[in-house]
């Protein structure tokens, strides 16, 4: 069994996470309901990616940490907001599903797939990497340790590879 989201919520509990943003995504879909469940988190559904870096200021200004959870794809609808975080000097923590990788069926994914890296980094962000399942945990751990130790923006990228590669029979329930 590929336990890595549970492995992820792990790592969130540990870090005290206490506010969860979210736009709904299949690859986070496990994380987000362990997030859900749990009673001492709350899960805030967003209309894009973007609010979810208004709702990390007003966490950290509250005195709680968050977690932005997105697919890459979602990463271009936070580019101007991603700004705020290195003028406000704000820990930003987020955890980006990638798609437009190895094996993409939609080729509407493949472009923000292909320029999530270097536009995170365009805009100050310190990107981290999980290629497989195992290097999940370890990768998002010292990722928070950096945001919140640093009060810096970090993403973590979860391979396309980890999440499962999908196909249009799957889409088409074939």
């Amino acid at each position: 069994m590929n336990d890595w989201p549970q492995k992820l919520f792990g790592v969130l509990r540990q870090a005290k996470v206490r506010q969860v943003g979210y736009v709904p995504d299949a690859g986070h879909k496990r994380l987000i309901e362990l997030c859900r469940a749990d009673p001492a988190m709350r899960a805030v559904p967003l209309s894009t990616e973007q609010e979810g870096i208004g709702l990390a200021a007003g966490a950290w200004l509250g005195g709680e940490r968050s977690v932005l959870l997105m697919q890459s794809s979602g990463v271009g609808n936070c580019i101007n907001a991603l700004g705020m975080t290195s003028e406000c000097r704000f820990p930003l923590l987020m955890l980006v599903t990638m798609r437009g990788e190895q094996g993409e069926f939609n080729p509407w994914q493949v472009p923000m797939g292909q320029a999530t890296r270097p536009a995170l980094e365009a805009m100050g962000v310190v990107v981290q990497h999980a290629a497989s399942a195992q290097e999940v945990q370890p990768t998002a751990e010292a990722a928070a340790r950096l945001a919140w130790g640093s009060y810096a923006a970090v993403a973590v990228l979860i391979a396309q590879r980890v999440i499962g590669i999908k196909s249009f029979q799957d889409q088409a329930g074939r």
